[in-house]
């Protein structure tokens, strides 16, 4: 399976593995983040799998607009990026207190450090 794959017909699995992973730890960080070039900005969570040089993300827009980030290197160091749009369903995914915070991230543009246990209320 390509990784083009795993993340469109597995995204449910790929955001359940980072919500997991994200949640587990003691302190959470939500990043703010933009591109210069198109005006876009974002907030996000993400978990690095370094030993396979991979990183999930999820990205709230504006507009309550969430992305599926997969971010990887191939073998020959190029990196890749592939990036899905959630459904309603896998936004669902999403506890509200993350929601919420990744909101206030987002509307003011300014990063986050919140205890993982507080977010998934």
């Amino acid at each position: 399976m390509t990784y083009e794959e795993l993340v469109k017909n597995h995204a449910g699995e790929l955001i359940e593995k980072l919500l997991t992973e994200v949640m587990s730890k003691e302190a959470v960080e939500i990043r703010f983040e933009f591109e210069d070039g198109n005006n876009e900005q974002w907030s996000v969570i993400s978990m690095h799998i370094y030993e396979e040089d991979k990183e999930i993300s999820l990205r709230l827009h504006a507009n309550n607009r969430f992305d599926l980030y997969f971010g990887y290197y191939d073998d020959e160091d190029e990196f890749f990026e592939i990036i899905q749009p959630l459904t309603p369903e896998e936004k669902e995914m999403i506890p509200k207190g993350l929601r919420k915070a990744m909101e206030k991230v987002l509307t003011n543009e300014e990063g986050l450090r919140l205890p993982g246990n507080f977010l998934s209320k």
